[in-house]
């Protein structure tokens, strides 16, 4: 692995794998179907709601959902979910 430029995090990774701790993932398809069923009640849409927002805020959040590759819809509808279940406060 010459020239290639590892950082910190990376390094203890490496270190954490050669010296075998880690351990293989134990029932993946269950956890994936579980967690699965996780996002899809979180993410099922059965409401509409219509606000009024100022313009400048529209075109951030339209910017911001640009750059994060997700309709802008989208990204209100988490900031909303991750509110209101304490995921994200105010500072």
């Amino acid at each position: 692995m010459t020239g290639i430029k590892f950082d910190q995090e990376e390094l203890e990774l490496l270190a954490s794998y050669e010296a075998d701790e880690w351990a293989a993932a134990r029932k993946i398809a269950e956890e994936k179907a579980r967690y699965g069923a996780y996002a899809r009640a979180a993410f099922r849409k059965d409401r509409r709601v219509n606000i009024r927002i100022s313009e400048k805020d529209l075109l951030s959040l339209q910017k911001r959902a640009l750059r994060e590759g997700l309709p802008y819809q989208t990204l209100i509808s988490s900031i909303l979910h991750k509110y209101t279940t304490g995921a994200l406060s105010e500072k």
